[in-house]
């Protein structure tokens, strides 16, 4: 009898030790107070739901959150957080950042630390250069700015541009990648309006006078999704520039699936390049929409940066599962370069030269349907890569 218990008591002993050797602790650096609490909220989510849809794919091995909030995008908060992850908490994998100057402060220390870090939203082109263990989920401003300005000549046959920004690192990115596209299709920016930094919203109205002053065919603007892009879509409906015929458009930053039904009517004709919204019409996408809404509530809807945290999420499972639950960061590396996808935007690869997302991009419209602003797409673009970094551009040339 006493063997028995004794036989039974280590085989106890080693199921505890395997199913502890089983955990991945995943560290999660995102804003959960401040101005960007409420992106934090909609990555956090959509990481949770891709766990909690794809339990079987998890097993046997249990996936734990580690959240810290950065608070702000200054990244000073940033750089400490993720090294008491890495120091103190002994995550495994990073994943996370919403604003590119915290991505930026990060980097060294993810390097020094030797962690893969999955960027779920942090869109300055060249970050990925700046640690070889990034590898981006959401995008290259150039994806999207690029893409908007060689459309926007060939497409909407605009011949004169306007540009603002919010003037920061992912704000002077969509600035030039517009511009170079915009330009080589036989267009001219008139005039570059530089519109306060991220950590507050400004008074957009002078900003707004002097582009409808200018008189241009469209007001190109990049700000922040949430606040900054409410106020951008009223400053252009209350100035009238639409009744003066200027086209607002730009990244769908500022068509942010949370936010777009509170814009109201003035809203409508704006035309966005992005590579997600929530009215894709793919059976992915409306999986993860009728999740979502099952999940937080029917009048919830997931955004650019939930899809970015959900494919995330489904790379670190990739990672996990390829590894056998035992995670080193080279061969994690190389699990994911060229790694392929069915995401909710659509196909995406992870380019095995730049550690980049390379994903469709969808031109839509917003438009008023059954009673509700609706995002309807009038062009695509297949495989978009960065092309900050395809053309060899400043920092993002190989050093």
């Amino acid at each position: 009898m006493l063997k028995r218990i004794l036989a039974a008591s280590a085989a106890t002993a080693v199921a505890m030790g395997m199913a502890q050797a089983q955990e991945i602790k995943v560290g999660v650096p995102l804003p959960f107070t401040g101005i960007g609490a409420e992106f934090g909220q909609q990555t956090e989510r959509a990481m949770e739901l891709y766990l909690k849809l794809n339990a079987d794919q998890v097993k046997p091995y249990k996936i734990t959150l580690v959240k810290r909030d950065v608070k702000d995008p200054g990244g000073a908060t940033a750089k400490t957080v993720v090294q008491e992850l890495i120091t103190q908490d002994k995550v495994d994998i990073l994943v996370g950042w919403i604003y590119s100057p915290n991505a930026i402060a990060s980097a060294p220390i993810v390097t020094a630390g030797n962690k893969l870090a999955l960027i779920t939203n942090a869109g300055t082109a060249h970050i990925t250069t700046l640690s070889g263990n990034y590898v981006r989920f959401s995008f290259s401003m150039w994806h999207a700015g690029f893409a908007m300005g060689e459309a926007t000549a060939k497409i909407l046959k605009a011949k004169t541009a306007v540009v603002g920004f919010t003037d920061f690192p992912p704000g002077r990115d969509m600035r030039d990648s517009f511009k170079r596209a915009f330009e080589a299709s036989g267009g001219k920016v008139i005039d570059e309006i530089p519109m306060g930094g991220a950590a507050q919203v400004p008074d957009f109205t002078p900003f707004f006078q002097r582009a409808k002053d200018k008189k241009p065919d469209v007001f190109f603007v990049f700000v922040p999704a949430g606040d900054h892009a409410a106020a951008v879509v009223k400053t252009y409906g209350a100035l009238g520039m639409r009744q003066a015929g200027i086209k607002l458009i730009g990244p769908g930053d500022i068509t942010q699936d949370n936010k777009l039904q509170a814009m109201g009517p003035a809203a409508v004709g704006l035309i966005t390049m992005h590579h997600y919204h929530a009215d894709l019409d793919n059976a992915e996408n409306k999986r993860f929409v009728a999740a979502w809404k099952q999940a937080y509530g029917k009048d919830s809807v997931p955004d650019f940066m939930s899809v970015g945290g959900y494919d995330a999420m489904a790379a670190v499972v990739h990672v996990v599962r390829t590894l056998k639950g035992k995670i080193e960061t080279d061969k994690a590396l190389a699990a994911l370069k060229g790694w392929k996808h069915n995401s909710p935007r659509g196909p995406i690869m992870i380019d095995p030269a730049t550690r980049d997302i390379v994903m469709n991009e969808y031109l839509s419209e917003v438009v008023m349907k059954d009673g509700r602003l609706f995002q309807k797409t009038i062009g695509k673009i297949d495989a978009v890569k960065d092309a900050c970094k395809e053309l060899k551009i400043g920092p993002c040339a190989p050093k």
